[in-house]
């Protein structure tokens, strides 16, 4: 097929003397046809645009469905696009617009992605990730369905999750969680509905990769193998990187990633992007796949112009927390600030307060929650902390002063098991529900749970309750709560304290909190962590910011992957040479845990 191009232009004006009317063009960097999986870099070119800020939309569609938007208005001019899916015609829009002068173009043009299998026979071929292959398989009958399973010459075995059968269509799949410089076999698997039937293997090679991963040390006596499931470290400013258990790597994230905070079933990741030196167009929230493909991407400039038009208050960023929900939608966590009066000191002070904000599927706010609008700020970080500009790691961006008061620090979000927010404010100790009602609710807080909030605590221990935690949630029962308690506020009183893993039996009815695990991690993270229900009852519990002094007396920062007995036994231990901001034991790259 050619590529076509075609054009829709529209022009606004707001009592500015344009120029000329505006206009855009997108080409791509490699001509229709290609096969699947080929890495197409799109490029917008505005012409007879006027002074001003120039923002860019992408939206790609298969022909004859609905447009669905890949990076909503934001100042990257090119995309990076690929497709495993189905082989055909493919659309991709591109629109631009002058924030000064309200001025918009657009421009579609069409391209066709074809088959990698042309025989019976299944191939594989690489992608532009060097850890991640394609496996394409000919097309199966309506009724069926078909996996890929994968190994290495050790005998680990990995499969992809069924994909059902498209009939006239070929069959494609990420294969992902590779060591580099590896030899594999892959095949497939037809479940007919009435047997099951195995193609023959086809053998391929993995490169040597040029990433370098930190040092890895195993904390527990003994080894294990491969087969038993992957770690996936969010590391800071720099690739995320999956492991197996022994510390080889498998994959890794795109590295304009600060946060790696969720994996999602499927194969796809949430991540935020956060720079304290840089204005809002450039903190972003993105899903991306396996081989690192922007699947949906917006920032925070954009949010602003939605929250502005809805009479909310605009934020500064993202930070620490984006995850997707069971409908399609995302959930993100973001900052704003204000200038308050006497409130947390004498005279004005700059205080940064968290927004939660809900989008759709297409990147838009349907639902929008102001912590100033629903919590007292009179009640002041319990620890002091505060902020300078410009934020780091331990601060969202912020920009009305050179010093600002990290009032809440929110650190996690989780649509609760009944259609609620579980919300962890760090600096107050505290763990929050808010009212959504699945997109419905008024934001109003339901309860507090912490120390001097709402709960009684049921507990032997003479400090039961956390302190500055993190990722917080419930279990499915909608009753059992697991949290990192990185246990900041008992380390004021006395530095010689741990870090704890902690299950609590939440009875939201009579306000009672029964402590069920209170697992002494044996060392202290100052900031960061997880905490993981495992398959096996145990639980997974990661240490993230750890201080060593090295020989020389350096101090230098690691991480620590604990796995855990229900008696507070440590079974598993692994330790990274560096940050972690989150960890995930995961069976593999397809499934959350």
């Amino acid at each position: 097929m050619k590529l076509l191009l075609f054009g829709f232009l529209t022009l606004l004006t707001s009592g500015t003397r344009l120029s000329a009317q505006m206009s855009v063009s997108v080409s791509p960097s490699v001509q229709s046809p290609a096969p699947h999986g080929t890495l197409v870099t799109w490029t917008a070119t505005v012409s007879d645009a006027n002074p001003g800020s120039l923002r860019y939309r992408f939206r790609t569609r298969r022909s004859g469905d609905d447009f669905h938007t890949v990076v909503d208005y934001g100042p990257k001019s090119s995309l990076d696009w690929s497709v495993i899916d189905r082989e055909g015609a493919y659309e991709i829009e591109v629109s631009a617009k002058n924030t000064d002068t309200g001025e918009t173009a657009g421009a579609s043009a069409m391209f066709e992605w074809t088959r990698l299998v042309t025989s019976r026979t299944p191939v594989v071929t690489p992608t532009a990730h060097p850890l991640v292959f394609i496996y394409s398989a000919p097309g199966c009958r309506l009724e069926g369905r078909m996996k890929v399973q994968f190994w290495s010459s050790d005998g680990a075995v990995q499969s992809t999750p069924y994909k059902p059968c498209d009939p006239g269509y070929s069959m494609n799949f990420y294969l992902a969680g590779l060591r580099a410089d590896t030899e594999y076999s892959a095949r497939h698997i037809l479940d007919t509905g009435r047997s099951f039937v195995s193609s023959a293997s086809v053998t391929f090679k993995t490169p040597v990769i040029s990433l370098q991963p930190p040092s890895v040390s195993m904390l527990t006596a003994a080894k294990v193998p491969s087969v038993d499931g992957i770690l996936l470290q969010s590391l800071f400013f720099t690739n995320s990187i999956a492991t197996d258990l022994n510390g080889n790597v498998v994959w890794y994230s795109p590295g304009d990633i600060t946060f790696l905070t969720r994996p999602q079933t499927g194969g796809t990741f949430l991540g935020i992007g956060v720079d304290g030196k840089k204005d809002t167009s450039q903190q972003f929230v993105r899903e991306f796949d396996l081989a690192g493909m922007t699947l949906a991407e917006t920032n925070a400039e954009r949010v602003n112009e939605q929250l502005v038009a809805l009479g909310i208050h605009p934020i500064n960023g993202f930070h620490h927390e984006a995850r997707k929900l069971p409908d399609g939608k995302y959930m993100v966590l973001a900052d704003s600030e204000r200038i308050l009066t006497d409130v947390q000191g004498s005279g004005p002070v700059d205080v940064i307060g968290d927004t939660i904000l809900a989008l759709d599927p297409d990147l838009q706010v349907v639902w929008a929650w102001d912590s100033f609008d629903h919590l007292d700020p009179h009640r002041t970080a319990l620890l002091g902390e505060t902020c300078t500009y410009p934020a780091g790691l331990g601060c969202a961006p912020f920009y009305l002063n050179p010093n600002a008061n990290d009032w809440l620090h929110g650190n996690s979000v989780q649509l609760t098991p009944d259609g609620n927010i579980l919300y962890s404010a760090r600096h107050q100790d505290w763990l929050i529900k808010i009212d959504y009602r699945n997109g419905a609710g008024s934001g109003n807080i339901i309860w507090r749970l912490g120390n001097g909030g709402d709960f009684q605590i049921v507990s032997p221990d003479p400090s039961p309750w956390f302190s500055h935690q993190h990722d917080a949630n419930f279990e499915q029962d909608d009753a059992s709560l697991m949290l990192f308690d990185n246990g900041n506020s008992r380390a004021a009183n006395d530095s010689t304290i741990h870090s704890r893993g902690q299950l609590l039996r939440i009875d939201e009815q009579n306000r009672v909190a029964t402590l069920l695990l209170n697992a002494d991690l044996g060392t202290y993270s100052s900031a960061v962590g997880s905490a993981q229900r495992l398959p096996n009852r145990d639980y997974h519990f990661d240490a993230g910011f750890i201080y060593v002094t090295d020989p020389s007396g350096n101090v230098n920062t690691i991480s620590q992957s604990l796995e855990v007995k229900p008696s507070g036994d440590i079974v598993f231990g692994i330790q990274f040479g560096t940050a972690a901001y989150r960890s995930f034991r995961m069976r593999d790259l397809y499934t959350a845990p």
